[in-house]
Formats: structure tokens, sequence, C-alpha cells
């Protein structure tokens, strides 16, 4: 059976190998000669190929270009100059998630022996990317990420405080601002924000160059242990997050920190988009150890927080779910507030086990002077409960079999559902 194959080589390299293939049209046949990134990626989504030999050099070629090729079932080869130069251009093909090489000096007929292995492979790399060395601890760190439902729930004041109360511990804590919609975590910790560092180094991941020293350099190191990648104020940049780089960030920030605690933007409106803000949920929700959903503590917040989680069954299949309600308060609840609440949640959304988190003005405060509630209040109630939901998230976290949420109606009251 012909193998049908594109090539995209830039300079005389292309000619060389193609006429050396010339007396295997039986076994390889090259369907397309590409000009561009584009080219490329249209004739893979037209079906046309099972492969493709990419040339090192080719401009515009990243990590969304891989994971689209392979998405295409196409398998990718990437034809490396001799020497150091070739060397170098192989790690950063690695990072962008390439593990399938020919050299150019090599012989076409074992460059084509390299096609037909990359498409054995399923057009998945033979290895894994190469990473950074991972910490003294010997395993990558945990990922946690904070979300909720639509509205102003205080998923940045958890976000901030708990990655503060984690590097508290002496762990070390990588602290990434991903809401789309607005990001403040370097306001909050009253940040210098000109040059958002999470888009930087999503930027270098596409380029296939971040690695641990390229993460450090550019996260700010507010506190002993804590470092933090700020994020975009302005919402109309969220498209600079492109999901295939943040998870590559994701990653390497695990493999430099025992925690990587990640703020996300409220609400889901499609999971299923490839390109919208909610792909960025996505590639969040599907690297995270445990998720923390926070809601408000009132009524309004309470029938959100219920609503979202009936969606994490989609949402967060894999991760071990936390709720907190945030401000709760006997003013909007009634007395006991904390008690009211816990019940609500079991008889409305079959929500267990409830961090309750109480009104405080050491917030405000803590927010005014851009410090953490250990810095502002450190014996403020607030504070207090937020160490306890930092104790819950690393036990949740360690256990061997953390708890799953199968059926998340579980308790669910159906007459509810008709008010």
């Amino acid at each position: 059976m012909t193998l049908p194959v594109l090539v995209a080589i830039p300079g005389p390299g292309e000619a060389r190998l193609l006429a050396g293939w010339e007396a295997l049209r039986r076994e390889l046949v090259v369907v397309r000669r590409c000009a561009d990134v584009a080219d490329v990626l249209a004739a893979a989504a037209a079906g046309l190929a099972r492969a493709v030999v990419i040339g090192a050099d080719l401009p515009g070629c990243d990590t969304e270009v891989v994971a689209a090729l392979r998405r295409h079932g196409v398998g990718v080869l990437v034809l490396l100059p001799a020497g150091a130069e070739g060397e170098q251009a192989e790690r950063r093909w690695r990072g962008l998630g390439v593990g399938r090489f020919a050299v150019q000096d090599q012989e076409p007929a074992q460059v084509a022996r390299e096609v037909a292995l990359t498409v054995a492979g399923g057009g998945e790399p033979a290895v894994a990317p190469e990473l950074p060395p991972e910490p003294a601890t010997g395993a990558s760190g945990r990922v946690v990420a904070v979300w909720g439902p639509h509205g102003s729930c205080g998923r940045t004041t958890v976000a901030v405080n708990l990655a503060a109360e984690l590097a508290g511990t002496g762990q070390t804590v990588l602290l990434a601002d991903a809401d789309t919609r607005g990001a403040s975590v370097a306001q909050a910790l009253g940040l210098l924000d000109d040059a958002p560092s999470l888009l930087a180094c999503v930027r270098a991941a596409a380029d296939g160059r971040l690695d641990v020293a390229a993460l450090r350099a550019r996260a700010a190191a507010p506190a002993t242990g804590l470092s933090v990648l700020s994020g975009a104020a302005e919402p109309s940049r969220w498209s600079e997050l492109r999901p295939v780089a943040l998870r590559r960030v994701l990653e390497v920030g695990a493999l430099a920190h025992d925690w990587t605690v990640v703020d996300l933007a409220g609400g889901c409106d499609d999971l299923a988009e490839e390109s919208g803000r909610d792909a960025v949920l996505a590639t969040v929700l599907g690297s995270a150890d445990v998720l923390v959903v926070v809601g408000a503590g009132d009524p309004i917040g309470l029938q959100r927080l219920s609503r979202a989680w009936l969606q994490l069954a989609d949402l967060a299949p894999d991760a071990v779910l936390v709720p907190v309600v945030n401000r709760v308060r006997a003013s909007a609840l009634g007395s006991p507030a904390a008690r009211r609440t816990t019940a609500v949640l079991r008889r409305s959304a079959g929500i267990e086990d409830v961090v309750t988190l109480p009104h405080d003005d050491a917030a405000d405060g803590a927010l005014l002077a851009g410090r953490t509630l250990a810095e502002h209040a450190g014996r403020s109630p607030l504070r207090r409960a937020l160490q306890g939901l930092a104790v819950r998230v690393e036990a949740l976290a360690d256990a061997p079999d953390p708890v799953e949420v199968d059926d998340p109606t579980a308790g669910f009251d159906p007459l509810l559902a008709r008010s």
C-alpha cells in the first residue's frame, strides 16, 4: 500500500529528498509540496496524507500546529540539519511535542523508513517531549484549579490565599492567573503588571522554548516559596492563552513546584469549543488534580453554585472536588449561616463536606494593602478558615483513593427544580 506524504522543507534539501524517493514510488508518494504551514494544515485537514516531513526551519511551526496535525491523524517527521545546529533544533521540536526526526544528510531511503515508523506510531511522538529535570522530590507537583459559577464570588481571593497558605507550610507554589475575563491576581498582591508573565510563558511554550529556568525568570516572587504568573487584565487578550501551550506551562510549572494553583474565570458556556474562552477552562481542568469550586454565600450565589455543581461530571470527571462557599453571613442566609449553607447545598445538589469561609472585613483590608491575609490579618477568622481549606486540599490530593463524584445529582431534590 502506497503511503501518501506531505513535504514542507525550505531550501534545496526538498529537491534532493524527492529525487531520492523516485525509486520508492510504490511505497511512498508525495501528494503535495507545501509552501508554508497554512498549506500543510489545509492538506492535513482535507485528509490528503498520513504523514508530513517538515524542515526544522519552516516558519510558523508551534505547539498548536503539531497538535492540529495530530488531531488530523498525520504523523510528523522533522528533517534536521547536521551538527550542533540540528541538536538545538531537535530540542526545540521536542518541546513542541515531536519525537521523530531524520537528518538532512541521511539517505532518502532511510528518511522514508522514518516516515513509515512515524505513521506506525499513529501520529504520536515516538518518545515523550523532552521536559526539564524534575525537582528534588522526584515527583511532579499537583495542580489545583479554582473555579466557580458566573458572578463575583471571590475566586481570586480564594486562589491567592490558598496559594499563600500552601507556601507557608514550606512548600513551593506557582500561582497562575488564567482568568480570561479580567485577571486580577497581580493587583491583589500589589505587583506591577505591565507585561503579563503568564502570556509570556505561553508564547515561549508555543515556540518550544519554555523550561524551568525560563518560567522562573518570568515569574514574580512576592513571598518565600510563592511564585506568580500574572494574567492579562484586558479581557480582549484572552485569545493569547493558547490551550496547547498553556498545558505545557502547567506541565513545566508542576515539575518546578510542589503546587500549581490556577485562578480561572467563572462560568462555562460551551466546553466543546476548541478555540473559545472555555477551551482555556477545559485545558486547566483536564490537568487539575483538585478542583476548588467557589460560590457566594447568599441565596443567588448558592443557586448558581448548585447549578454549576451539576456540570462537573462533564467539566472535571477526574479531579477531586472541594466545594467552597465564600462570604458566609447571617444577614444574607439567616442564623446559623454556615449550617444553613451546608443544608441548602446538600438538599439542592447533593453537595457534601462544604468549606464555608466567613464574611470578614479583613479581606478588604488585605486587598487595599496588596497583601495576603496571612501578611495583613494573620489572626482573622477568614485567614483561619483558609488555613483549614489548605489542609483539606492537601489531604485530598494526597489521599490514595480520592473521592469521585459518580452521580452529581445524588441527593438532588426534584421539587426544587420546579420552583
